[in-house]
């Protein structure tokens, strides 16, 4: 239900006004439910995990860079193992403006499986601009995913914009 929240948010806040992208994901995870277990504390950030069926790449480009898991079915050991690695490190994916689409029905035909036509478990790793920048027919670490990411002329830019603000 957070993710839900979270992602419906995500997608209203631009109409809100001159507000950053960064202000806006903070203020999300400042208003996500507390951990019961300490009084006063602020939830962790989620990732932002989208089914492919309710959104297209468009709705990401400049703003996101979709990670995209493709399976057969959510029980694909494939799948679970990538989720799981994408749950691992959360911060490092949302300081790179990361989202996550899933699509887990080989049957579905969505526009996302059109385009990018996977067989079986396949990732991948989609810019700001909406180019595919790599196709994994495996699981990737975090670690993986961020090298790669950082790589990219679109992060270098942003990297070297986050050192001129300093």
């Amino acid at each position: 239900m957070r993710r839900v929240f979270g992602i419906l948010t995500f997608l209203a806040l631009p109409v809100l006004g001159g507000t950053s992208l960064a202000a806006q994901e903070a203020t999300v995870a400042e208003t996500a439910p507390a951990d019961a277990t300490e009084p006063g504390a602020v939830a962790a950030p989620a990732l932002p995990i989208v089914d492919s069926a309710d959104v297209t790449l468009d709705d990401f480009l400049w703003v996101k860079r979709p990670i995209v898991v493709f399976a057969d079915a959510a029980a694909d050991p494939r799948f679970v193992e990538q989720m799981r690695f994408l749950e691992s490190d959360i911060e490092e994916l949302l300081l790179r403006d990361v989202v996550v689409m899933t699509d887990t029905d080989r049957k579905s035909g969505s526009a996302l499986r059109k385009k990018l036509r996977p067989r079986g478990f396949m990732l991948a790793l989609i810019d700001k601009d909406g180019e595919v920048k790599l196709r994994k027919p495996a699981p990737w670490t975090v670690r993986e995913i961020t090298r790669s990411i950082d790589k990219w002329p679109t992060r270098q830019q942003e990297i070297r914009e986050q050192l001129g603000k300093e």
